[in-house]
This record gives structure tokens, sequence and C-alpha cells, in this order.
């Protein structure tokens, strides 16, 4: 139960308080102005209490994933030794880098791809050493 009075859940705590308290008033002020003749008033009146039962299972649902804590049998808190045997104790993650795959364009199979990047790429060059210019000055 100590793990629910550290500065962040009582700060969720006050928020829980906070949030409840205000969209349960709003549904009330909803209610009120539905019964004054407000019809749109009455979808409101629904939609804040399911607002604020929202808050609440999110609530329940991380206090009691804060309880239980690691399970016994996750990978995350045994680690097996080099030799073999189990040690208890939470272990170091595992940590594997990415495999990247170069990838290689394929050949073009005529030349004319080829003419079409070589004059896309000049275009490109032109237009980069013309910062101000438009695509219409284009001078080729």
């Amino acid at each position: 139960m100590k793990r629910l009075w550290t500065p962040a859940w009582i700060l969720r705590h006050v928020a829980l308080v906070v949030l409840v308290t205000g969209f349960l008033a709003l549904g009330w002020w909803q209610i009120s102005r539905a019964a004054s003749g407000n019809t749109l008033s009455w979808a409101y009146a629904v939609e804040w209490p399911i607002f604020a039962g929202f808050v609440v299972f999110v609530w329940w649902r991380e206090v009691r994933h804060t309880l239980r804590g690691p399970r016994a049998g996750s990978p995350s808190t045994t680690a097996p030794d080099p030799g073999g045997a189990s040690s208890p104790g939470p272990a170091t993650p595992t940590v594997r880098r990415p495999v990247r795959v170069a990838r290689v364009p394929a050949a073009p199979a005529d030349g004319a791809d080829d003419a079409d990047l070589a004059a896309y790429n000049r275009y490109l060059t032109w237009l980069n050493d013309n910062p101000g210019a438009r695509p219409g000055d284009y001078p080729g």
C-alpha cells in the first residue's frame, strides 16, 4: 500500500477526485439545462457521467497494476545465469540492435530512366542554387 502514497500517486488521487467531481457537476448542470427545454443537453447529461466513470476505471486499473507489481514468472524478474541456474531479483533486459538490410536499387532496364533521372537531378540542383526561383523560371 505504500506504493500508492508516493507524490505521483497522491497527484493521481487528487486528479481523480477533481475530475470525477467536475464531470458529475457538469452532468448535473446539463440535466438542469435539459429540464428547462434544451433538448441537446440530454445527450450531454448522459455523456459527462460516462466520462467520470472512465476516469474511475482508468484509476482503478492503474491501482491494481501497481499493487500487483511484476509477476514472479515474468522474464523481467529473473534472468538465467550463464551457468544455467536462475538468479533471483530483477534482470537487466537484453538489448538487441535492429538488423539493417542494405537495399540496392535495381538497375534500370533501358537508358531512358537514367536520362530522366539525370534531368530531374539537374532540375533539383538548379532549384537548390536558385532558392528564390519559381519552377517556371527553370531554363531547361
